[in-house]
């Protein structure tokens, strides 16, 4: 498949969408990496993401993709620490976290990088989100069980379609 017309900004939601996870309720800080590479909570459990998610990441990045965060968590801090953990930082041209409308943080995007709404692809868990930020014009994808390479695929064909 041709896929000539490619978003300039793809946007992930955190919370059971990078990871399997709210972050504000199912793990505890203070975060830590250990010696064997892996994040662990206050509790001394694995925090986990999502298998496919680095490799996504990275793909993406090597390819020049513009890519952003938008999550509405009330643990903004946490969220963030733990994208570093992961070493995930360096992908992420836009970030957005913090509690409230996730159409407030495609208006920042917007207001950032000077890209249209309909220059954005964004994955998300809830539906009320993907509703709300669909309105704007973004492309959005809902991702039901975390973020995999054919749901990114899926993502990237709905994109083109939408924009041909």
């Amino acid at each position: 498949m041709n896929m000539a017309k490619r978003p300039k900004l793809i946007v992930f939601d955190l919370d059971y969408t990078l990871w399997p996870f709210w972050v504000d309720t199912h793990v505890d800080p203070p975060f830590k990496k250990k010696s064997d590479g892996k994040v662990y909570d206050s509790h001394s459990r694995h925090v986990k993401y999502y298998p496919d998610v680095p490799g996504i990441l990275s793909s993406l990045k090597s390819q020049r993709y513009q890519l952003g965060i938008a999550s509405r968590t009330t643990c903004s801090d946490e969220a963030w620490d733990l994208v570093q953990l992961f070493e995930w930082d360096k992908y992420f041209d836009y970030k957005q976290i913090y509690p409230g409308s996730k159409t407030n943080h495609f208006t920042a995007f917007k207001n950032q990088s000077n890209l249209p709404y309909e220059d954005m692809l964004f994955f998300d868990d809830e539906h009320r989100n993907i509703e709300d930020v669909g309105r704007l014009g973004v492309t959005c994808i809902h991702v039901a069980d975390g973020l995999t390479e054919a749901c990114l695929k899926m993502g990237l064909e709905t994109f083109a379609k939408n924009n041909s």
